[in-house]
């Protein structure tokens, strides 16, 4: 009987030991990193056959502005990742994931018979001693198309130390606590003129109010910093290529991207982050004065919206999912170009859209009640407000969301589904607890 008592102790023993020994292995910040930051500038090249990333710059800036914790963890799978090991030992000490223009342009007809390159900015705390760095691509469907790695020694002579030529003009929205504490997020002016400025100050400020409106944000807002950069521009307003109008402005954003007339984006990913020189900075919100209906929102990289437009809030906050949260698209219409863009044999990595190839336990499977029907018919959605209905990440069929509506699906939803909430809240945890 002792003997099957002490038994059974072991196997209850065993998951608290394998839990004490991960927590053992987690990456303490100050054994691998100093406080300062390496910036990594990389240009992904290529066409629909052929990708290669290739190392730009490697900077040194003041100050590292992003967790230190869960160093050598991801917080979501994205369409790209970098992961830092340690010469020394061969140990991961970082990870970090992301998802870029370059990739979004490869499945777009023109990347079948045209090569191009775009620049991409990553921001990783810089090392104590020498590392490699891994950076690997993935297509929509999951699978692999390049990886490059590198090394990296953190005393080489050439790794530029970077600082501000001039102060960033910044302005306080939102104070919570120190950099090491809360998620520092930027709003940036885009088009805006020497004599704009108390107008971008004002949209900076709508901006803030908007995200704060809508939770998770709301509620958490206490792990947040948000501070206004205003970059003076040359022209006032930003370029619609399909109007033949081109303005000159510090990031040389514009709409048409990829021929699509609502799709705002820059690829001038240095000019962006050069201005940003001297600021705390995680996350980036980019604000385009205009009129013109239309934004853009990347994983990691930065939001960048019409600022003037009737559905600015709605739509600064629904690309604000993108790039910060991660979050999928939920719309989708009759033969969409966009359809099956998605893998259906592989689990979408955002949280808020599935194709049931591995939704329990993984995404929102705990939030809907037991005697909610899968599908979930959209004539019951008022009785089931949380369930898997048929529609979204571009396809009519095979995928599902959360709620009938939902911020990432239109503009007159008035917050964001539980599924989404649920992730946001989860990632916003991962980086400050």
């Amino acid at each position: 009987m002792k003997t099957r008592i002490l038994g059974l102790l072991v196997l209850l023993m065993m998951p608290l030991l394998a839990a004490a020994q991960r927590k053992a292995e987690t990456v303490n910040y100050d054994d691998y990193f100093t406080d300062q930051t390496l910036r990594v500038d990389y240009t992904f090249a290529g066409d629909q056959k052929h990708t290669m990333v290739f190392l730009d710059e490697l900077i040194r800036t003041d100050g590292w502005h992003g967790r230190r914790h869960h160093l050598d963890e991801l917080p979501l799978e994205g369409t790209g990742d970098i992961e830092m090991k340690d010469d020394a030992t061969g140990k991961v000490i970082y990870r970090t994931s992301f998802s870029t223009l370059f990739q979004e342009w490869l499945s777009t007809d023109e990347a079948a018979h045209t090569a191009k390159s775009f620049e991409n900015v990553y921001l990783l705390p810089y090392p104590k001693q020498p590392v490699s760095l891994t950076v690997s691509l993935r297509n929509m469907h999951g699978e692999t198309i390049t990886t490059y790695t590198h090394r990296v020694n953190p005393a080489d002579i050439l790794i530029r130390h970077q600082k501000p030529a001039t102060q960033p003009r910044v302005t306080q929205l939102l104070y919570s606590g120190t950099p090491r504490d809360c998620i520092d997020v930027v709003i940036m002016s885009e088009g805006y003129t020497e004599k704009e400025e108390a107008i971008f100050l004002k949209d900076a400020y709508a901006t803030r109010d908007a995200l704060l409106a809508h939770e998770p944000f709301k509620s958490m807002k206490d792990r947040f910093n948000l501070i206004a950069v205003f970059t003076p521009s040359h022209d006032s307003g930003v370029s619609v290529p399909s109007r033949n109008e081109w303005c000159s402005t510090p990031f040389g954003s514009h709409f048409d991207t990829f021929y699509s007339a609502r799709y705002l984006t820059s690829r001038q990913l240095k000019n962006i982050h050069n201005a940003l020189l001297g600021t705390a900075y995680e996350h980036i919100i980019i604000l385009a004065n205009t009129t013109v209906y239309g934004g853009g929102g990347i994983y990691n990289s930065f939001t960048l919206t019409t600022a003037h437009n009737p559905d600015f809030a709605p739509v600064v906050v629904h690309e604000f999912g993108h790039s910060f949260g991660g979050l999928a698209d939920e719309y989708f219409y009759d033969n969409d170009v966009m359809t099956d863009s998605y893998s259906h044999a592989k689990e979408p990595w955002e949280a808020n859209v599935t194709n049931l190839v591995d939704f329990e336990g993984k995404k929102w499977s705990s939030l809907i009640p037991k005697k909610t029907p899968r599908p979930t018919p959209v004539a019951d959605q008022k009785k089931y407000p949380v369930g898997l209905y048929e529609g979204a990440a571009y396809s009519k069929k095979g995928f599902y969301r959360a709620s009938y509506n939902c911020r990432m699906r239109t503009n007159v939803a008035p917050e964001f589904c539980p599924a989404c909430q649920l992730g946001l809240r989860n990632l916003i945890e991962f980086y400050t607890r």
